[in-house]
């Protein structure tokens, strides 16, 4: 089965109907995006549920994948995760992926440039849209629909005020394996970092941690699951702390 095989059979599969609540903010309606969208794609848990949720209840593949990568570094902005994962990943969902170089501490008006100039060329230029994993924080939503209605696109919340602790665990039980690549320990002990996102970890959370860390407390990198034609195999290494920060050094396992 080639790539494009892969999530074109979730499409097929998909029911007549989306699964869950109805909820008007989630519609992402075919007509309105004859030229296709692109998903917004950090390689975590909710990027990932975006486009299983795109796929399978809306029929939906996006034709790229867009993930800001910070130059120095030469991993996944905030998510810091080698951007050699980033391209396996992308590679194992069969959509093309895009990224966005970023500078150390980027200024916003660097990132709106840059992202701009990406939504500007291709494969990015002619989409209708772009899909966000976002699930309730409105400023990050009304951030996002600003700066694309600037570039004439349109923003689309496949998960948008799903309930996050059903939305956790139906993460874990429909197949998907990540690794919490990131904590702000500021919010959540530094312990979760490199700790696989599971049952066990949700029942590990404290009170006002959001179980899908909506509010940062934590990040994840997915190497498994429904949208992958295959798992990643993978390893966590060092365990780094930066700036408030705590790092797992996720790392391609030898073979």
């Amino acid at each position: 089965m080639n790539h494009s095989a892969h999530l074109a059979r979730i499409v097929h599969e998909s029911p007549a109907e989306p699964r869950g609540p109805h909820h008007p903010d989630r519609v992402i309606p075919k007509a309105a995006s004859p030229n296709g969208i692109a998903l917004s794609w950090s390689g975590g848990k909710d990027s990932a549920l975006a486009l299983w949720v795109l796929a399978r209840e809306h029929g939906v593949v996006p034709r790229a994948l867009i993930t800001t990568v910070t130059e120095v570094y030469d991993r996944i902005s905030m998510h810091g995760v080698r951007r050699s994962l980033l391209t396996l990943q992308a590679e194992q969902t069969g959509v093309p992926l895009v990224e966005v170089e970023i500078p150390v501490a980027c200024p916003n008006e660097i990132y709106e440039h840059r992202m701009a100039a990406a939504l500007g060329s291709e494969p990015l230029r002619d989409v209708d849209a772009v899909a966000f994993g976002d699930l309730f924080l409105e400023d990050i939503r009304t951030y996002r629909e600003d700066r694309l209605a600037i570039v004439a696109k349109r923003g689309c919340f496949p998960l948008w005020h799903r309930d996050t602790a059903v939305l956790a665990h139906e993460f874990v039980t429909a197949g998907f394996k990540a690794i919490v690549a990131c904590v702000d320990s500021s919010k959540l002990d530094a312990s979760f970092a490199g700790r696989q996102f599971d049952d066990e970890l949700l029942d590990d959370l404290p009170a006002g941690v959001d179980p899908c860390g909506e509010n940062g407390e934590f990040h994840t990198f997915v190497h498994a699951g429904p949208i992958l034609r295959a798992p990643i195999a993978v390893e966590v290494g060092e365990i780094v702390e930066r700036d408030g920060f705590v790092f797992s050094d996720i790392t391609p396992a030898e073979q």
